[in-house]
């Protein structure tokens, strides 16, 4: 899903396989009346819900795990019994369509009595004509009293008392006849029995060869029942189902039946464009080392785009086949060991976001929702408008406590703080409050971010130490709101001068030079002083880094 794979709006709410709830009190305030009146229901229904749900909301993804032998006994005993109806339908070939009548061999059968007949008619013929036929009548009803039920040695002794009896009785015409024809009905009917027996008896001998091995089946690139990876994907139907497992094991079956009709494994090699790398793409991993897909459907804002992607049914077609494909070479490089990575974390930003009930999006959800069962980790809805606690409202007792594990909300004034929970920042993109950004910088990803609070109505300063003559590069961003910012160099001599690197300007989070961006030769050994003054009675935070040359 979902998942797996992902959501809108409204899509959420369909996307039962790969929701969540946690975290909730926090990210559900809101900035305006209307919103207060509507969201604290939705805030203390969650609440209460969380107090039942065996699967807490946690912040440090505390998945459950899937290694076989830290599995509670119940949970292991339904893998087994899953991984044992997986076995016979691979034995018997259930995931396959079932090949054409091969086995059929009626015809066959039908065989041993045509070439009865067929024998038949040439012993008959030469015995006697046609005009004989009320003595061989008679003939054969007394001879069906005459001869005993004997042993298969028998008949042929019976055959040869015939032979004898038709030769000593050559010089009767009458009686030469009848024996003849009794020889004949002797001859065909003993030996017709075993070719009966042989041909009836073979059919199911060669049935019984066709099955020579299980067949293979593989799902995301693996192999049912191979190796312990198999394991963690038959988990994730079991979970999917709440440990039922018939009804896990008749979802894998319908999984299998869909991709093969689908036509997976012959899409991942089609080239369906990048018009829709904006809307959906992967960037960095969380904390835990979970890849993160930003969901940003407010581009389809973009009124050519969004002709360009659902104006008819084919380009329709094409979204869905580009969005399923995306998802599964994203899936395609998780770790599916037992204690790897084989799950996603989703971002979706409502801002801009289309109507919750619009058609093509919620096909993909459903499609993703039937078919990528637990492939998220964590789904963060951020940007979120205050309706939308208000309809998400609506659909939570249809969700199941693991689905609601994983939801997390954020208001537009919460974006920031909230990814920052679950995602480091220097690895968050730059228009969503992290640090990260396209384009040659100066910074990478593995270097680190401090973050200090700048108090309400407090100067904050922070001090970039410069040794010895050097140039020192920062770069530093306000979260939380509006701030006035400045830098200066400070010698380590008594005697020296300080020199203004940056006058005081004010910075916003949302303005285009929310990142600060800084460099300055020294000369001398010193420091750089930025300098942070946040007028408001809120407190903000500033994440910064630097680094010398």
């Amino acid at each position: 899903m979902a998942e797996e794979t992902l959501n809108t709006a409204a899509q959420s709410a369909a996307h039962a396989e790969v929701a969540v709830v946690s975290d909730v009190p926090e990210a559900e305030k809101v900035e305006t009346c209307a919103k207060e009146a509507v969201l604290p229901e939705p805030v203390k229904d969650a609440v209460v819900e969380d107090e039942k749900e065996k699967v807490a909301a946690s912040t440090s993804f505390k998945e459950e795990s899937n290694i076989v032998g830290e599995l509670p006994d119940p949970q292991k005993k339904a893998l087994d019994e899953l991984k044992h109806l997986v076995q016979e339908a691979l034995n018997k070939h259930e995931f396959t369509a079932p090949p054409p009548p091969v086995k059929e061999e009626k015809p066959v059968e039908e065989k041993p009595s045509s070439v009865v007949e067929e024998e038949a008619k040439p012993c008959e013929d030469p015995a006697v004509p046609t005009t004989v036929a009320e003595p061989v009548v008679e003939c054969k009803e007394e001879e069906k009293v005459t001869p005993p039920a004997a042993e298969p040695s028998e008949p042929v002794k019976e055959v040869a008392e015939v032979i004898v009896k038709t030769e000593s009785c050559i010089d009767e015409d009458g009686a030469k006849k009848i024996e003849a024809i009794q020889e004949t009905i002797v001859a065909v009917t003993m030996p017709a029995e075993p070719p009966k027996t042989e041909e009836t008896e073979q059919p199911p001998c060669a049935a019984e060869e066709i099955p020579i091995s299980p067949e293979e089946v593989s799902i995301w690139g693996i192999p049912l029942l191979a190796d312990e990876r198999s394991d963690v994907i038959l988990l994730k139907f079991l979970r999917a189902r709440d440990f039922k497992v018939k009804e896990a094991f008749t979802m894998l079956k319908s999984v299998v039946a869909w991709r093969k009709e689908f036509g997976i494994e012959s899409l991942l090699d089609e080239d369906l464009g990048t018009e829709q790398e904006k809307v959906v793409y992967m960037h960095g991993v969380d904390k835990d080392g979970h890849p993160v897909c930003y969901n940003a459907y407010g581009e389809y804002q973009n009124k050519e785009l969004y002709q360009a992607t659902f104006s008819d049914e084919e380009k329709r077609k094409n979204f869905l086949r580009w969005r399923i494909q995306f998802l599964e070479k994203s899936i395609r490089k998780l770790d599916f060991s037992p204690d790897g990575i084989s799950t996603i974390v989703q971002i979706i930003d409502l801002k801009f976001s289309p109507s919750p009930f619009k058609k093509e999006l919620r096909q993909v959800l459903q499609l993703l929702q039937d078919n990528y069962p637990e492939f998220v980790a964590k789904q963060v809805f951020i940007n979120v408008p205050w309706w939308y606690l208000a309809f998400y409202k609506m659909f939570n007792p249809f969700f199941t406590q693991r689905t609601k594990s994983k939801f997390v909300f954020a208001g537009p004034s919460k974006t920031s703080e909230t990814l920052f929970k679950y995602i480091a920042p220097e690895l968050v993109p730059v228009q969503y409050g992290g640090l990260s950004r396209d384009g040659e910088q100066e910074f990478t990803a593995g270097d680190s971010i401090t973050e200090e609070i700048i108090k309400p109505s407090c100067e904050h300063t922070i001090e970039l130490q410069a040794p010895e003559a050097c140039t020192l590069i920062w770069e530093a961003r306000v979260v939380g709101g509006e701030v006035s910012y400045g830098a200066e160099f400070v010698p380590s001599a008594e005697d020296g001068y300080t020199v203004i690197v940056q006058k005081a300007r004010k910075v916003t989070e949302s303005s285009d030079g929310s990142v600060i961006c800084g460099k300055f030769k020294c000369g001398e050994a010193g420091k750089v002083v930025l300098t942070f003054f946040n007028q408001t009675s809120k407190k903000k935070k500033v994440l910064y880094r630097f680094k010398s040359e």
